[in-house]
């Protein structure tokens, strides 16, 4: 969620698929993200963080909490029977977008839910339909809207579907589907049986991918040929997996939950040689 991508959202769609912009010569990161702050939660799913707040996600309800005290400023819960399983958010563009789904039930059918990010009123939804699997992030970047679309063994899996068929897609400005990528044999044997839950770019301009339950963030980059992501490295967090957000207004600092507790977890990463 690139700020100076967020502009491109007042722009109609070209109709032409570009490729993914070059990654920038900033720093890369190194080694295990440091946990700087803890944030008392009811987190299930994972956080999104703006400028003054963070958000707890949990399936069918959403809180705000000053980023600064902790304090509980807004929540809002839905209709569990429209709003199963609410998997991640994040702030674009003065919107909290999140992606949605009715997983664990199948057939998998995904949506793009938006809110007020101050009193988290339901302000529209984009349905995306059936198929390619259960919409677990979403996010703005280089013109363009990107989804992960997880697939599972067992359940929340449609057969025949299973993890391997995890896939990043991108969307033009009408949502229509313009080209897509699977998941490479690296990072998938690490996620099975289950899939990807989070996702985003870092302010180095790099792709980063949480999982269902390791404490790890996979970070890829788009192969000069075929259909499958680089797997560049994996770095460590105390977040085992789950939806997880850069803070733009904090370069560096990452954003997670711990089910253990349901504590939001300010992480930083560090910048490598």
């Amino acid at each position: 969620m690139l700020i100076a991508a967020l502009a491109a959202l007042a722009l109609s769609a070209s109709g032409e698929a570009t490729p993914p912009a070059a990654q920038p010569a900033a720093p890369a990161f190194d080694g295990r993200l440091e946990t700087l702050r803890r944030y008392p939660s009811d987190a299930r799913q994972g956080v999104a963080v703006g400028p003054n707040d963070v958000y707890a996600v949990s399936n069918w309800s959403l809180t705000r909490y000053d980023k600064a005290t902790g304090e509980k400023k807004a929540e809002w819960s839905g209709d569990p029977r429209r709003f199963p399983h609410i998997n991640s958010c994040t702030v674009i563009a003065a919107e909290l977008v999140c992606a949605s789904s009715n997983f664990p039930s199948t057939p998998h059918v995904s949506t793009v839910e938006v809110f007020d990010p101050q009193d988290l009123r339901h302000v529209r939804t984009i349905a995306l339909g059936l198929g390619t699997g259960s919409l677990t992030w979403i996010e703005r970047h280089d013109g363009a809207w990107w989804g992960m679309f997880a697939n599972y063994d067992g359940r929340g899996g449609e057969a025949p579907r299973d993890h391997r068929h995890t896939t990043l897609v991108r969307f033009d400005d009408q949502w229509r589907r313009s080209e897509s990528w699977a998941l490479p044999a690296s990072i998938l044997e690490r996620i099975a049986p289950m899939s990807i839950s989070g996702g985003g770019w870092g302010p180095d301009g790099r792709l980063y991918l949480s999982g269902h339950d390791h404490p790890e963030l996979y970070v890829v980059a788009f192969s000069k040929g075929g259909g499958v992501l680089d797997h560049v490295e994996t770095l460590g967090m105390e977040a085992e997996g789950q939806a997880v957000d850069w803070d733009e207004s904090t370069p560096g600092v990452l954003y997670g939950i711990t089910r253990r507790t349901r504590e939001i977890l300010a992480m930083k990463a560090r910048d490598g040689d």
